[in-house]
């Protein structure tokens, strides 16, 4: 786990979720490939990354391409990646946008028991024999592993 230093009113948990935890078998399905090489640079949000206008990359591992069939029908998709630099201790943050800490599951920020993060961008092209999509934007660093792509549909994707 990285050693980032925590703000005075966060609070860690006394044990590493990365340790104690069943892992569900999860696979990364390949990587994502931005613009962001360092965490100084990246965009905190996926708004702030499209305010870039900084195009990325998805690199879908040869196995998975298959599953892209279909996927080009689609003007948008939602991303699950795993920020893998994040802490996974704290379960209490102050995040700079707050004046107060708040809990983890009240904030989207990556540092998580689980650094799952979730976008949804604009398709821009697929190829599925490279298994390389195109995309309007992204907010995480270069090489990120990505979990899942899904679908995005206005019917049941907008509350």
């Amino acid at each position: 786990m990285p050693n980032y230093d925590k703000r005075p009113s966060e609070i860690a948990l006394d044990f590493d979720p990365a340790q104690t935890a069943n892992d569900g078998n999860v696979v990364f399905i390949g990587k994502i490939r931005s613009p962001w090489k360092t965490r100084a640079e990246c965009p905190k949000n996926i708004a702030q990354a499209r305010l870039k206008n900084q195009i990325a990359t998805l690199e879908v591992d040869p196995p998975w391409r298959p599953g892209l069939d279909g996927v080009e029908r689609y003007s948008h998709l939602i991303l699950l990646y795993w920020m893998q630099e994040a802490r996974r201790d704290l379960i209490v943050l102050t995040p700079r946008h707050r004046p107060e800490p708040a809990g983890v599951f009240s904030l989207r920020a990556p540092a998580r028991p689980n650094p799952i993060a979730i976008s949804t961008v604009r398709l821009i092209e697929v190829n599925q024999d490279t298994g390389k999509l195109i995309i309007d934007a992204i907010d995480c660093l270069d090489g990120t592993p990505l979990l899942d792509i899904k679908p995005w549909y206005e019917s049941v994707d907008t509350p």
